[in-house]
């Protein structure tokens, strides 16, 4: 019995979409899926069903890609509108979203699973960068994200209110954890600032995370914490704590010869 994590599988890349169609089952393992499965309602529910006839257990945290609503969308359910909608199917695959109870994982060491929907707040930017003036900062440098255009806060006035609701129910939850079991925390977006290293688009950073994660990995009882939405594998530590990107990616980000299950980050 073994615990894999990965994110930003975007299956509405067709090589994508096949190197899942490829993976084999695992059938006694569990599967965390740190977003960004795909931004169609019908493609995720496929997707989620796939992985779940392939592992014992799947955990799902959404990304911005999820989130998207897209013209191409049928329905054009936004914001939470949205994300209900796929926590509902979630829920009938019996995957395990941030709305559900956390999970222990039964191996040698117990580790509770918790998925989290943290968002962002345009928190990730200098200090001298007024709030007001940050997406026009990134702009400077020609850099903006398509959620400006696709990601919708409804019924909230944006994105950073919506944001700050996650974290503060997110914070309620974490602060019941048992300690004895500690956290596998798991979330799309970063959880600290300097975690955020992006060379070629540095301001990109705005759509990267808040700052009010940033202490999450000592306030909490957690071992280790998960994230995608880089497109950059890595492993790095805070504090003696392990902060694992686990993306997918693009098709020219990995090698299709290797297959999807060579991506699987093991962690237990």
């Amino acid at each position: 019995m073994k615990l894999y994590a990965i994110s930003d599988l975007h299956v509405s890349r067709l090589e994508n979409w096949d190197a899942l169609q490829a993976l084999p089952a695992f059938p006694d393992d569990w599967l965390i899926v740190a977003g960004d499965v795909c931004e169609s309602i019908a493609f995720f529910a496929l997707a989620m069903g796939h992985l779940v006839e392939r592992f014992a257990r799947v955990f799902w945290a959404p990304g911005n890609h999820d989130l998207w609503s897209h013209p191409r969308e049928p329905d054009q359910l936004k914001g939470v509108f949205k994300y209900n909608q796929l926590v509902t199917i979630c829920r009938e695959l019996g995957v395990v979203t941030p709305e559900e109870p956390y999970l222990v994982w039964p191996g040698p060491e117990p580790l509770t699973i918790a998925p989290v929907f943290t968002l962002y707040d345009y928190s990730f930017r200098p200090d001298y960068v007024p709030a007001a003036e940050a997406v026009l900062w990134a702009a400077e440098s020609n850099v903006m994200s398509t959620d400006e255009v696709y990601l919708h806060p409804d019924p909230f006035a944006g994105r950073a209110e919506w944001c700050w609701s996650r974290v503060r129910y997110t914070e309620r939850r974490l602060a019941e954890v048992d300690p004895a079991a500690p956290l596998i925390l798991v979330g799309h977006w970063p959880l600290r600032q300097d975690l955020v290293v992006l060379p070629r688009i540095p301001r990109f950073s705005l759509w990267c995370g808040t700052r009010l994660t940033e202490g999450w990995h000592t306030r909490f009882p957690v071992r280790a914490v998960i994230h995608g939405h880089l497109h950059i594998r890595d492993s790095r530590q805070r504090d003696g704590v392990p902060f694992h990107e686990v993306s997918l990616g693009y098709p020219h980000q990995w090698r299709r010869e290797r297959g999807l299950a060579a991506y699987l980050r093991r962690l237990a």
